[in-house]
């Protein structure tokens, strides 16, 4: 499945081109540390869109015997960077919620997908569902990114 999509742009930013910036992505991701040591996956980047996987390890496993919510929240949080900043790189997060719907069973391939829904010159807006095997719906999530500029202010 290919993303066709439906964010709104900003175009204000002329100087932020979404194919540089998802070149820029891809070869980032290689090198990302925290996306190695949980497992995690690029499985598709396009404009406004990404989605991320991640197979479940035993050692994610809360005393409860449920996945660690912050587990999940981290997929979600991995797909909703690679999302915006395709759009408007860099853009940090200034807001995150999740929603936990379901526990995903130990083992599970988890898959989160985020959808850039505004991108504006001051906030940009996102939506991002976690999904475990068969589709099941795990987690709802929304958040805001800032853009910054490129010198990191």
């Amino acid at each position: 499945m290919q993303y066709s999509g439906g964010y709104v742009s900003n175009k204000a930013d002329k100087n932020n081109n979404p194919a540089d910036n998802i070149a820029a992505l891809e070869a980032m991701e290689k090198k990302e540390s925290i996306a190695s040591f949980l497992g995690m996956k690029l499985m598709e980047l396009a404009p406004g869109y990404a989605k991320v996987s991640m197979k479940l390890r035993p050692e994610y496993m809360n005393f409860n015997g449920y996945v660690f919510g912050g587990i999940i929240m981290s997929l979600a949080d991995q797909a909703f960077g690679y999302a915006i900043n395709s759009v408007n790189l860099p853009s940090v997060a200034s807001q995150f919620n999740i929603h936990f719907l379901a526990a995903p069973a130990p083992g599970d391939e988890l898959v989160a997908e985020c959808r850039v829904v505004r991108n504006g010159r001051r906030v940009g807006i996102s939506e991002m569902t976690v999904t475990g095997n068969e589709g099941k719906l795990i987690a709802r999530a929304t958040g805001t990114t800032i853009p910054v500029a490129a010198s990191g202010g």
